[in-house]
């Protein structure tokens, strides 16, 4: 193919309106999928095309349309993620394209698909950010192979393609789910033992409950169950809308009390939903007309909504359709008095999930249960942020044997390695209760930590917390932290459909600061995008998120929610001698002074509003770029502090995703280039005798403790169970063995000489 034909079929895909015919021209989803191949196969020359989508529960790919390929093997053919070339594609995420498919090693041959003319094989993987959606496929025969540019061409097709395509699967499975119900495994009675991966450190002893999310299936199950005439439905009707509109504030007001921050966040949308008259109005309307009982016009009207929230291509539009299930449910038990739903009592019980949202994370919180399960899942960072911060001890694992645990087995759950333990015989129990009160007799050790912080010889160092929930706070008191060193300010924008308004951000901060009146507190401004996306303010899909509009670059994009939350913190600190606000991600100096401006200017405003004095906090910034390190003295002239956030600061340096397991063992804190950039960045506070925190990761390393110590470093925030032993480690070293000890690893050129210095200054 030339490349001027190439670019002629750019135009062409480009042409939104030929996809728009064929989502309108199509008589079912099955109708639109089989017009993508032949668009696809006729744009790019090909013999052959076909759709291959993949269920994130089966953790498969299916193949759902082709053009040249026999039309019985739609639905027939099926491979895991990795099998086959189809496979690999998705496991790698990359275009793999070969001119002989038959002698690839990871060639996996279905003879029914009548593919064998076909060799040259080129597959793409079709995706929306982070999410999987399936594998385009295009094939010729082996003379006529697929060129770069074609590659580039089916690349760019693919990312125009991926939302209708997105749409169309998520319409399918809503189909089967409703007479598809997925089968747990038989119940399992004998024990065994499960390994995964910590998400949430803690141990927990409890009794099983399975978290099922068919919540579909179990409207449609109370409406068949209910399904006969219903005399004084009306009624029946108003009186569970007052029920449900009860439970709900009852359950905001706990909400309230645990978690200040998401109080109004979470039931906010029941409420509505409940006033709303295109949605109640609906149900009846339909009771009126005595076309439904009142249980069938709740089940009718809520599937329905659920059905185009579930369509749609955006996330918080989708997570729309979790709140109808929930409210659904929540009114068909109270109008069928279907106390299986509205009475289990979680308290105490281990939940095993397939899936957990950030809501039914707070919602189960609020049930105090002792631990949670996560079956073939993943979480984000953000969410495994939130259950550590809410102290659920909570696995992941792959093992799905998990789901045949019948409702009551007994469980221990030790997520400090990771396991858990199913139906465990009464040695195992003892030897990890008894495991666990020793670790208690070290808590209670811990609790008696100095108020102050010093080393050997006298230096003052000051221990701070880093804070993601108010109900942090108590543990950061009762661990006698010196103030709050990082306080993240994502959580209300995260785990909401939309932006909190100021005065929600004003009663957060305003509680914070109440709480730790006298201390330092330093407030971080929004440190939204890359793994942490707000899907109502996503502009698109970004191929590299964590290089791309976030942070800092995100809010000067959307000044207006900046000015908002800078006002609220302003306002909450008003009288506040000791608040501190820090912006992320900070690039350039130019960046650095731009969102000072501002700072001023919403000071200048509420003044001007209200009359009265707003005290100018301290102004610092997160140092996160390897672009700060060579101007590093210039900043410290415009700034009052700098607090170094390893976690990115690693990751810039080293150009390695923090998140991606396949590259994780080159994230290197102790390579030799960040130890220089970092003892960089502290000589340049020291010598403008500005404050320099650190508060990632890094800071609750007692392996990097000394480290810090010996470059200067005099402030450390880490998560408030790491401050009894940092405190001991800092109170083992001398500035004067620290400082040497950090010239050392300064002097090494290789990871391998730093790590043997690490080795052999081990704490024991």
């Amino acid at each position: 193919m030339t490349t001027k034909t190439v670019e002629d079929h750019f135009s062409l895909l480009a042409d939104i309106g030929e996809i728009s015919a064929i989502l309108s021209e199509s008589p079912d989803l099955q109708g639109f999928l089989d017009r993508c191949v032949l668009m696809v196969a006729n744009h790019l020359h090909a013999e052959v095309c076909s759709i291959y989508l993949y269920d994130e529960d089966a953790r498969e790919l299916t193949l759902r349309a082709t053009h040249g390929l026999a039309k019985d093997a739609v639905g027939r053919i099926k491979l895991k993620i990795g099998e086959g070339l189809v496979g690999k594609a998705l496991k790698e995420l990359r275009p793999i394209c070969v001119a002989h498919a038959s002698d690839h090693p990871d060639y996996k041959y279905f003879p029914e698909a009548g593919e064998e003319p076909f060799e040259a094989f080129l597959g793409v993987p079709i995706l929306r950010g982070v999410e999987k959606i399936g594998i385009l496929v295009v094939q010729r025969r082996a003379s006529d192979r697929f060129s770069n540019v074609e590659v580039m061409a089916m690349r760019a097709l693919t990312s125009q393609l991926a939302t209708a395509i997105e749409t169309a699967r998520t319409l399918l499975q809503m189909a089967s789910a409703v007479t598809r119900v997925d089968v747990p495994p038989p119940p399992v009675q004998r024990s065994f033992f499960v390994s995964g991966t910590s998400a949430s450190p803690g141990y927990a002893n409890g009794r099983s409950v399975q978290f099922m999310r068919h919540p579909v299936e179990r409207i449609l199950s109370i409406s068949r169950e209910h399904a006969g005439p219903c005399s004084g439905c009306a009624e029946a009707f108003d009186r569970a809308i007052q029920t449900t509109l009860t439970q709900l504030d009852g359950l905001q007001a706990a909400l309230g009390q645990k978690l200040p921050e998401v109080a109004s966040l979470i039931f906010e949308a029941h409420m509505m939903m409940l006033k709303d008259r295109s949605f109640v109005g609906a149900m009846r309307e339909l009771i009126s007309k005595g076309s439904a009982s009142a249980v069938r016009a709740v089940a009718e009207v809520a599937t329905k909504y659920i059905g185009i929230f579930e369509s749609s291509a955006h996330d918080y539009i989708r997570e729309k359709a979790r709140d109808v299930e929930d409210l659904a449910l929540r009114l068909l038990s109270n109008l069928a008095g279907d106390e299986d739903r509205r009475d289990v009592d979680w308290r105490g019980r281990i939940v095993i999930a397939r899936e957990l949202l950030p809501s039914d994370i707070l919602k189960i919180t609020l049930a105090e249960v002792s631990g949670i399960i996560l079956v073939g899942g993943g979480l984000t960072s953000h969410i495994s942020i939130l259950v550590r911060s809410l102290a659920i001890p909570m696995i992941i694992t792959e093992d799905i044997q998990l789901l045949g645990v019948a409702d009551g087995d007994p469980v221990l759950l030790d997520a400090f390695s990771g396991n858990a333990y199913v139906n465990p015989g009464v040695d195992v129990a003892r030897r990890l209760d008894e495991r666990e009160r020793l670790r208690g007799k070290a808590d209670l050790h811990a609790c008696t930590m100095s108020p102050e912080t010093r080393m050997k010889d006298g230096t003052r160092v000051t221990l701070l917390a880093n804070i993601n929930l108010l109900s942090e706070l108590d543990s950061a008191l009762a661990l006698k932290a010196e103030g709050v060193g990082l306080y993240r300010t994502e959580f209300p924008f995260l785990i909401r459909q939309a932006l909190p308004s100021e005065e929600e951000q004003f009663n957060v901060y305003t509680r914070l600061l109440t709480r730790m009146e006298g201390r330092d507190v330093t407030i971080r401004t929004l440190d939204a995008g890359g793994d942490k996306m707000l899907a109502y303010l996503t502009d698109g899909v970004e191929p590299n998120p964590a290089l791309g509009l976030r942070s800092t670059r995100l809010m000067l994009r959307y000044r207006d929610i900046l000015e908002q939350q800078l006002r609220a913190i302003l306002r909450a600190g008003a009288r506040s001698e000791r608040l501190r606000v820090m912006f992320p991600m900070i690039c350039s100096l130019d960046e650095f002074e731009q969102v000072k401006a501002i700072l001023e200017d919403c000071i200048e405003a509420l003044v001007a509003e209200t009359g009265e004095p707003v005290n100018r906090p301290m102004v610092g910034m997160m140092v996160e770029l390897p672009s700060v390190v060579e101007l590093a003295d210039a900043f410290a002239r415009s700034a009052d502090f700098f607090s170094i956030g390893t976690n990115d600061f690693i990751q810039y340096m080293l150009a390695v995703d923090r998140v991606n397991a396949r590259v994780f063992e080159y994230f290197c804190p102790h390579h030799p280039s960040v130890l220089r950039g970092l003892k960089r960045v502290a000589d340049a506070a020291l010598n403008r005798k500005i404050d320099c925190a650190v508060c990632g990761e890094m800071a609750h390393d007692v392996r990097y403790v000394p480290f810090f110590l010996g470059i200067g470093i005099r402030r450390l925030s880490v998560d408030p169970h790491f401050l009894p032993e940092v405190q001991q480690c800092v109170k083992s070293w001398s500035s004067e063995d620290a400082s040497a000890y950090a010239a050392s690893l300064l002097s090494q050129n290789s990871i391998r000489e730093v790590e043997k210095l690490l080795r052999d200054h081990a704490p024991v």
